[in-house]
Protein backbone atom coordinates (compact mmCIF):
# COMPACT_ATOMS: atom_id res chain seq x y z
CA UNK A 1 0.00 0.00 0.00
CA UNK A 2 1.52 3.01 -0.88
CA UNK A 3 2.15 5.54 1.46
CA UNK A 4 0.38 8.87 2.68
CA UNK A 5 3.20 11.08 1.44
CA UNK A 6 3.10 9.33 -1.83
CA UNK A 7 -0.08 10.32 -2.21
CA UNK A 8 -0.05 13.81 -1.33
CA UNK A 9 2.97 14.35 -3.95
CA UNK A 10 0.89 12.88 -6.59
CA UNK A 11 -1.71 15.71 -5.82
CA UNK A 12 0.84 18.46 -5.95
CA UNK A 13 2.30 16.98 -8.97
CA UNK A 14 -1.01 17.06 -10.68
CA UNK A 15 -1.81 20.31 -9.49
CA UNK A 16 1.25 21.54 -11.02
CA UNK A 17 1.63 19.78 -14.20
CA UNK A 18 4.38 17.56 -13.40
CA UNK A 19 4.74 14.14 -15.07
CA UNK A 20 6.42 10.93 -13.53
CA UNK A 21 9.24 11.16 -16.20
CA UNK A 22 9.83 14.75 -15.62
CA UNK A 23 10.15 14.02 -11.63
CA UNK A 24 12.77 11.38 -12.47
CA UNK A 25 14.52 13.37 -15.02
CA UNK A 26 15.34 15.65 -11.94
CA UNK A 27 15.96 13.02 -9.46
CA UNK A 28 18.24 11.05 -11.84
CA UNK A 29 16.29 8.09 -11.84
CA UNK A 30 14.07 5.85 -14.08
CA UNK A 31 10.52 5.91 -14.45
CA UNK A 32 9.63 2.73 -13.95
CA UNK A 33 11.53 3.23 -10.09
CA UNK A 34 9.50 6.28 -9.63
CA UNK A 35 6.25 4.55 -10.66
CA UNK A 36 7.24 2.04 -8.25
CA UNK A 37 8.24 4.14 -5.08
CA UNK A 38 4.64 5.81 -5.52
CA UNK A 39 2.72 2.70 -5.99
CA UNK A 40 3.93 1.22 -2.89
CA UNK A 41 6.45 -1.60 -4.19
CA UNK A 42 9.53 0.25 -3.53
CA UNK A 43 10.40 1.79 0.23
CA UNK A 44 13.63 3.89 0.02
CA UNK A 45 14.50 5.58 3.29
CA UNK A 46 15.13 8.73 2.31
CA UNK A 47 12.49 8.88 -0.66
CA UNK A 48 9.74 11.23 0.63
CA UNK A 49 12.57 13.97 1.36
CA UNK A 50 13.97 13.26 -2.13
CA UNK A 51 10.99 13.42 -4.03
CA UNK A 52 9.45 16.59 -2.31
CA UNK A 53 12.57 18.42 -2.76
CA UNK A 54 12.87 17.32 -5.95
CA UNK A 55 9.53 18.42 -6.97
CA UNK A 56 9.41 21.74 -4.64
CA UNK A 57 12.65 22.57 -7.31
CA UNK A 58 10.61 21.79 -10.78
CA UNK A 59 7.52 23.85 -9.20
CA UNK A 60 10.08 26.77 -8.68
CA UNK A 61 11.50 26.33 -12.06
CA UNK A 62 7.96 26.77 -13.57
CA UNK A 63 7.45 29.43 -11.67
CA UNK A 64 10.49 30.93 -12.84
CA UNK A 65 9.82 29.64 -16.61
CA UNK A 66 6.16 31.66 -16.40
Amino acid sequence: MPAQWSGNLVGRMHNNRISNRELADKLSVSNKWVSMVLNGHRSPKDAEQRFNAALDALIKEKEVGR
